[in-house]
């Protein structure tokens, strides 16, 4: 397979001893929120016993866009605030059963400082886990099966009210 012809050359990083003493005073560097989200999603989807990430709603809503060809949306459950040397954040997940979950938990908060501290480079002053549901395997698939079978509940007759005149 042939290299492609205008591929540019990768670009050497210069040493910190060979930068100017001043470099960091030439100029201001800002990060994006969903730069940082990326990471710490990323991030929390390496540890093992992480099953999905996000809430009920925007799991069905990225469920949806992978349906129709979107990519997968690593940033989904992560919410961030970044300020200019700090960053907080909140994670929501669901961990496989049979996986501790308080252990998952303090796998995922140690992955995601890690990760966001040595990649973006800002203090993480806090990491935010809220658990929402213990996935087990095979079980959940049946209940979900079960409930789309079962015929939906009969509509209940509706009551007559007789309203008595706004002005008497």
């Amino acid at each position: 397979m042939a290299e492609p012809k205008n591929r540019p050359e990768p670009v050497k990083a210069v040493a910190v001893k060979d930068a100017p003493a001043d470099a960091n005073n030439r100029g201001t560097t800002t990060i994006a929120d969903q730069v940082v989200a990326k990471v710490a999603g990323l991030a929390m989807a390496e540890v093992d016993g992480v099953y999905a990430v996000g809430g009920g709603f925007s799991r069905a809503l990225g469920a949806a866009r992978e349906a129709f060809g979107a990519s997968r949306n690593v940033t989904q459950g992560v919410s961030v605030e970044v300020g200019q040397k700090q960053a907080a954040i909140d994670l929501t997940l669901i961990v496989e059963y049979p996986y501790p979950i308080h252990e998952v938990a303090e796998a995922v908060r140690r992955s995601v400082l890690t990760n966001v501290e040595n990649m973006v480079g800002l203090e993480v002053v806090e990491v935010n886990i809220d658990v929402t549901d213990v996935h087990v395997p095979g079980v959940d698939k049946e209940e979900e099966k079960k409930a789309a079978e079962a015929p939906a509940p009969a509509p209940k007759p509706e009551e007559k009210k007789t309203e008595e005149p706004r002005v008497k």
